[in-house]
């Protein structure tokens, strides 16, 4: 079967995610919009139209069973090999080498003498014009790299910085780089003028064009020597440089080589808890109030916006399970927005609508490689708040950002939060043994998190009473049968064929993944009804096996479909 989603988008007057506002807040309600207010819609849903189409491409045998239509698409929020025609190709030679060196202080792995020598030749050649086109190393890129090399000169464990390979072909390459290099990029690789005893200037006296970067360059003289920098600092300069604008066309903007290598900087030094916060909080009101939803229950998914492309991912049709016996979901990601409505009960927004400043650095995020420390806060976002009870759900990969996920949620305010080690640094839990050669690192299923004792008081940070929990969990103990866990490498088709056919009532792999990781996620994050676990996953086998889920995904579907 084929499916694809597409993020193209559509007015629709009747069953649409919209607000209708009061005095004192923003709030959404699922009937038809009326004629009157049509001007009226909320703002971050852009300037543009109000809803983002779900279209779906499926077989012939699907489109007569479900009357789903045909539509040749592609979805850039599901496939990772999906990318807009507009954005420039990074240099892979030069991507290869990020891939090494852009990384924490344990994890990098420095060049060899003949990879670090063809890495400073392309940069060299690209820098004189001598490479064109998509084989151009771009600003970024080089930003990215020349801040990685000096972070580790400068602050990284001798095993981890720069290898006799790398010396010696800096020692061949820089005499030529410095009179090519833009003075920014110079900047980046020698903030201090002492690269190979040469003593230039350029980068002691370099303070950036404008009051933007002159800022962003403050900032980074600390990123670059392994320091940390205050909250209001990141706030600030993140405020300055966003929306970035490729080619300087933001009036006073930023280079993306300083931008790029403030991100990967402030990754490689391991951001502080007041770091992450700044990321995490800086563009909460770049819209207004966020619109509140009037449900009882609503639950964030913050599912990882790239990463997992090898394995079924089953967030999509847990929400229409969960949805089934009012635990609302939303989930959010990039490109595409279907509605909410009572026949639903889960929702998509789209970052491009809802945060501009975040979503406009897709392009930059692709050439610096690595996740910048929006990979992390981006997860624990509320774009829309709920007047009932709240929780946020996401998931983790590498250790110690667990503890900073939990942080920021608790900073949010949130009833119930939870993380999950799931595969590939997804959310989902599986069902197949752990392995007994894995010994090292933090086992998947791993789940840490909290659930508020206190509801009444959630809402103000200083009163607010939890309880904090941390287990593996092992779905053989709750009567599933270990399983390896379905492979889509990266076929958005093979993903929703295993869902629609899980949510249809066929067991197997993907069904008993749907059911823990809806049964479960209710019972860590103390919803009603699921004290008890085996009655939380046994109300959500129910909601598949009695049809009530798929038909709910259908109706999102079909909603999507609606034209006025």
């Amino acid at each position: 079967m084929k499916a694809l989603l597409n993020p193209e988008p559509i007015l629709s007057s009747t069953n649409s995610f919209f607000l209708s506002k009061t005095p004192n807040s923003t709030r959404f309600y699922p009937h038809p919009f009326p004629k009157l207010l049509l001007q009226d819609r909320h703002r971050w849903i852009g300037r543009r139209k109000l809803s983002l189409a779900a279209k779906a491409l499926l077989d012939s045998a699907t489109v007569e069973q479900f009357g789903i239509p045909e539509f040749d698409v592609r979805n850039p929020t599901l496939s990772s090999s999906y990318r807009r025609s507009t954005l420039t190709k990074p240099n892979q030679t030069v991507l290869e080498a990020q891939t090494r060196v852009c990384t924490g202080p344990t994890q990098t792995r420095p060049l060899d003498e003949q990879q670090a020598f063809k890495v400073f030749d392309t940069i060299l050649r690209s820098a004189r014009g001598e490479i064109k086109d998509e084989e151009q190393v771009s600003k970024a890129q080089m930003g990215a790299f020349f801040a990685a090399m000096t972070i580790r000169a400068n602050a990284f464990p001798e095993a981890t910085q720069w290898s006799e390979g790398e010396m010696r072909a800096m020692k061949t390459f820089w005499p030529l780089l410095v009179r090519v290099l833009p003075p920014d990029v110079v900047f980046v690789a020698d903030p201090e003028g002492l690269m190979m005893g040469l003593g230039s200037s350029i980068g002691p006296q370099f303070v950036g064009n404008g009051t933007t970067e002159m800022r962003l360059v403050g900032a980074l003289r600390e990123v670059l020597a392994g320091g940390h920098l205050g909250f209001e600092e990141v706030q600030g300069v993140l405020k300055e440089v966003l929306p970035f604008q490729v080619g300087g066309e933001k009036p006073h903007g930023a280079s993306e080589a300083l931008l790029a290598a403030f991100l990967i900087g402030q990754r490689m030094n391991r951001e502080t808890d007041r770091e992450l916060k700044a990321y995490c909080l800086a563009f909460d009101d770049e819209l207004g109030p966020p619109p509140i939803a009037d449900v009882k229950s609503l639950t964030h998914y913050g599912e990882p916006y790239d990463g997992n492309t090898r394995f079924f991912r089953s967030t999509l049709f847990v929400a229409a399970v969960r949805s089934c016996y009012g635990e609302s979901c939303l989930l959010h990601g990039v490109d595409w927005m279907p509605p909410k409505d009572d026949e639903v009960g889960f929702a998509y927004v789209s970052q491009r609508e809802a945060r501009p400043s975040l979503y406009s650095l897709i392009g930059i995020r692709e050439h610096i490689k690595k996740r910048p420390p929006l990979a992390t806060t981006e997860k624990v976002q509320q774009y829309i708040k709920a007047s009932g009870k709240e929780a946020i759900v996401t998931g983790f990969y590498h250790g110690g950002y667990e503890d900073s996920l939990l942080m920021l949620m608790k900073r949010r305010g949130v009833h119930s939060g939870l993380v999950v080690k799931g595969e590939e640094g997804a959310l989902s839990m599986t069902t197949r043994l752990r392995s007994v050669s894995t010994t090292k690192g933090i086992p998947v299923n791993y789940c840490s998190g909290f659930h508020s004792l206190d509801i009444a008081s959630t809402s103000e940070l200083g009163g607010v009473t939890r309880e904090g929990f941390s287990l593996e969990v092992n779905a053989k103990d709750y009567g599933f049968q270990p399983t390896d866990t379905p492979r889509t490498d990266r076929s958005v088709s093979k993903n929703i064929e295993l869902g629609l056919a899980a949510l249809s009532g066929e067991k197997g792999p993907a069904y008993d993944r749907i059911v823990l990781n809806a049964g479960m996620v209710d019972h860590l994050l103390g919803a009603e009804g699921a004290e008890d676990i085996s009655v939380a996953l046994g109300r959500a086998r129910e909601a598949i096996d009695s049809g009530n889920a798929l038909k709910r995904l259908l109706n999102y579907i079909k909603l999507s479909h609606k034209v006025s």
